[in-house]
């Protein structure tokens, strides 16, 4: 996590600062986390995975294309995750509506 932290501060833009929505997974929220300063950290509420679009693109993509499989290698799990991201990017409209929220956008 200090390495991804590191290289997405190299993304932001000088004078600019990153807010990170995190879930609480332990390694999100270390003591030993070193949090540069152009980048603040907002852990999101536990057990919240609506207030998280991504929890529900692996929900979809679990659902759908990624559960009760048996894979001979570790290759044959590798392609077959990467079939099942092909098939939801070829799904704008999808990906659009999962980060939708009623109450969100709705006032």
């Amino acid at each position: 996590m200090n390495l991804h932290l590191a290289e997405m501060a190299t993304a932001v833009a000088p004078a600019a600062h990153a807010v990170l929505l995190l879930d609480q997974a332990g390694w999100h929220l270390s003591q030993r986390l070193v949090v540069v300063a152009n980048i603040t950290l907002m852990p999101l509420p536990a057990k919240c995975p609506e207030l998280n679009p991504t929890e529900n693109v692996w929900q979809l993509m679990r659902d759908n294309w990624l559960s009760n499989q048996v894979f001979p290698s570790y290759d044959a799990i590798v392609d077959h995750c990467c079939d099942a991201w092909n098939r939801l990017a070829d799904q704008p409209w999808r990906i659009m509506s999962i980060g939708l929220r009623n109450w969100a956008h709705g006032f």
